[in-house]
């Protein structure tokens, strides 16, 4: 039993037979096609706004191209210190912007909040040659830990960067999941509350490697159709991009899909709540549980060969921190979790 990642499993029925579709017959080529057109369109009337659409293949471009879109060489990004930028992108911000500076910051929960980016913007002194310069803001939503920020947090994270510029970015790699949570519109999670431009993930619900970078202002994007071409993620092919969010956004297949994911997560958490033999690192808002693993119960879940991440305590409250022994384990629910697997895992950590 695998819960390690959502990126453990494979593509979605449908998303694999929107790429069979696309496959059929000679197309035009480097998204010039209907396929890629269409989901131009689609996620216009998403996110009931004017978008700028480029399709890459990767969470890690998504993330990079779009934080060098706003950011220059000597600029900073300011992100949570677990962020996916920080820890797991291999410096591709920093590259693909030519030096740009991340500046990580605590939070609870992976959460930053609007007094954190104050606070940093205090020490990023603006006009000061001898400094970077700070030009972006990104967050995690879903974040690294499972949490989610609702529209009026976002909103107060872009009113806290207002004062000084700062574009805000959006990883959402785990939107879908953090959207469901909230019962929100697209529109009400990013642009209306500030986003400037989103990482919109696809692979980690149900597509087989494709990610969506979205600029919600066009002026953003001038330099995007140069930058994704340099970076290696202009697929000549396209339309093997195109027909994967085509197979997810059609009749909204990718909610249904981050739905089961979340309510798989959601049965784990719940029972281990009404338990002793763990508890739950912070509330489950999405397809991810954080628990505090006793060594009794860590024991035997490696015996039932349930697999899980022996994560990073950092972003625990300093009221609640790790007793000797114990551990922080992360379990990720994808949208083919099954649920006898799940009844398994809450059997095994009750004893």
């Amino acid at each position: 039993m695998d819960f390690f990642s959502d990126n453990s499993v494979g593509a979605s029925p449908r998303v694999m037979a929107a790429i069979a579709a696309a496959n059929d017959g000679s197309l035009s080529s480097y998204g010039k096609d209907d396929w890629t057109q269409r989901v131009e369109e689609r996620f216009a009337a998403l996110f009931e706004h004017e978008v700028s659409v480029f399709l890459v293949l990767t969470g890690t471009a998504a993330n990079a191209l779009a934080l060098a879109s706003i950011t220059r060489p000597w600029g900073a990004i300011l992100a949570h210190q677990e962020a996916h930028v920080c820890e797991d992108e291999c410096g591709a911000p920093e590259f693909f912007s030519d030096g740009a500076k991340l500046v990580d910051l605590p939070g609870v929960g992976a959460k930053l909040t609007p007094g954190t980016v104050t606070e940093a913007l205090t020490h990023l002194r603006a006009g000061d040659f001898h400094q970077v310069q700070a030009q972006a803001l990104t967050i995690t939503q879903a974040t690294e830990c499972g949490t989610v920020y609702a529209p009026a947090e976002i909103a107060a994270l872009k009113q806290a960067a207002t004062p000084r510029g700062l574009k805000l970015h959006m990883d959402g790699a785990r939107f879908a999941n953090a959207l469901v949570t909230l019962g929100c519109t697209p529109a009400e999670m990013t642009w209306k509350a500030g986003v400037d431009v989103l990482s919109f993930g696809g692979t980690k619900n149900g597509a087989l490697a494709a990610e969506a970078v979205i600029f919600f202002d066009p002026a953003h994007a001038e330099e995007m159709k140069w930058r994704r071409k340099r970076a290696g993620q202009t697929l000549s092919k396209g339309r093997l991009l195109g027909a994967q969010f085509e197979g997810l956004l059609a009749d909204d297949h990718w909610l249904d899909l981050a739905r089961h994911a979340n309510t798989q997560a959601k049965r784990l958490a719940d029972a281990v709540a009404k338990g002793s033999q763990a508890r739950l690192a912070w509330p489950c808002q999405a397809n991810e549980v954080f628990l505090v693993l006793p060594p009794a119960t860590q024991q035997r879940l490696k015996a039932a060969g349930i697999g899980y991440y022996d994560w990073s305590p950092r972003s625990l409250p300093t009221e609640a921190p790790l007793k000797d022994g114990e551990i922080l384990g992360r379990f990720v629910m994808s949208f083919a979790t099954k649920p006898e697997d799940v009844e398994r895992a809450i059997a095994t950590i009750a004893g």
